[in-house]
């Protein structure tokens, strides 16, 4: 074992389960090891890496912003953040946003809004605030979204739990209307499940979300930390159904794969709850983080990022049904968001991303079912190409194995 690895296992929390690859250097779609091995890196840190690894317009941005000014807290205005918050906003057709860091940080905001909406607009009892979430759903795993989670790993021994949350089936809009009280405040939604294993609802499902919710005067709250800003082949996953929430939770591609950056965004009914004093950060919205995520979005549109998604994508899962592997039971995704679910008779996804480690590409399991593939939207054709080839080579290997044992 590499002397690396031990020294983490020894003085970091055990709390992930991290393929024994350390990487020491990223370009574009590669990264390479502490021994000089390159990979082709298809998880871009759960979609953070979108723009590529090192992209050089935010380099070149982080160089000049460091050495002008970083951090100073908004206890002050600064010349970065509005113009970020402005593009931002006119790009999701949203009214305000509220910068934070962490996806996490920008759900538990998208809580607190809803919930203080609730009681200041819709008139909701003081205290009985509702807010509905999805099975499967993935939030993050602050105490207050775990009590959210139906994932029994993410619970056991972090109670008590907070109160106020319901679970309705995903994709099942029907449901969701019965489970509508007057006391329901919001309903928080994936448009796709990722961490759910890369679940795609029906068509038309966020669409009739919408118009339940409007109906009943409730809240919709998109989270897209993992599926927005081109991941999905268009700005925003909610766009494939020209749906524009109520509430919307962007991260991870924000910061460019270079800082933590998250927002909560949302028309100005409900921004407008918040005054001085009831919610704040010291990072969020912090010159350095602003620079960096005005110029994430900018290169999105201006290099078509969420076109070559769709096109790249359209392309990938094209391949991947081209293979012919009784381990595959199904494949599914959106644009470059695609998991590969494994029959876990025949073999495990975590087994699958080790020999694809070996062969130089980078995947992660997830639920030891689904083999993830969220590559840099930057990624080309021929390289696409040489991914599922290593994926085949890797299945047809396993199967071999099983069939001989």
């Amino acid at each position: 074992m590499s002397s690396t690895i031990e020294l983490e296992n020894k003085f970091c929390a055990h709390n992930y389960n991290p393929l024994p690859v350390v990487l020491s250097r990223g370009n574009g779609v590669f990264v390479w090891d502490e021994n000089g091995k390159k990979y082709l890196d298809m998880m871009s840190a759960y979609s953070a890496v979108s723009h590529g690894h090192a992209n050089p317009r935010l380099v070149e941005v982080v160089k000049n912003q460091v050495a002008k000014l970083t951090i100073v807290s908004r206890a002050y205005y600064t010349d970065q953040l509005g113009e970020f918050l402005k593009l931002a906003c006119e790009l999701t057709r949203q009214d305000m946003a509220l910068p934070m860091n962490t996806g996490a940080e920008a759900v538990e905001t998208a809580i607190k809004a809803a919930r203080k909406w609730g009681y200041e607009v819709k008139g909701i009892e003081t205290d009985k605030a509702e807010i509905i979430a999805c099975t499967g759903n993935f939030h993050g795993r602050t105490i207050t979204i775990i009590a959210m989670s139906d994932e029994p790993q993410y619970q056991y021994g972090f109670g008590p739990y907070p109160a106020g949350f319901k679970l309705v089936q995903y994709g099942d809009a029907e449901a969701l209307e019965k489970l509508i009280t007057p006391h329901t405040a919001a309903f928080l939604v994936e448009p796709i499940q990722g961490e759910g294993g890369i679940v795609v609802p029906p068509k038309g499902y966020l669409k009739t979300c919408q118009e339940i919710c409007r109906k009943h005067n409730v809240l919709l709250i998109a989270d897209e930390i993992q599926t927005g800003l081109g991941r999905t082949g268009s700005l925003l996953a909610c766009d494939h159904e020209n749906v524009v929430p109520d509430g919307l939770i962007l991260g991870k591609a924000l910061g460019g794969g270079i800082l933590p950056v998250s927002m909560f965004l949302s028309k100005r009914e409900v921004m407008e709850v918040f005054t001085p004093g009831d919610h704040g950060s010291t990072f969020g919205g912090n010159p350095l983080a602003s620079a960096v995520g005005l110029e994430a979005l900018k290169i999105l549109i201006e290099e078509k990022l969420p076109e070559r998604s769709k096109e790249m994508g359209n392309y990938l899962i094209g391949k991947l049904h081209g293979l012919d592997s009784p381990l595959i039971s199904g494949i599914r995704g959106r644009g470059l968001f695609v998991g590969i679910e494994i029959d876990p008779a025949l073999a495990s996804a975590r087994e699958i991303c080790e020999a694809l480690m070996e062969r130089g590409l980078l995947s992660k399991e997830t639920h030891e079912t689904v083999v993830r593939l969220a590559p840099p939207l930057i990624i080309r054709r021929d390289e696409i190409d040489w991914a599922v080839d290593q994926i085949s080579e890797v299945l047809q290997d396993m199967d071999r194995i099983r069939l001989a044992s």
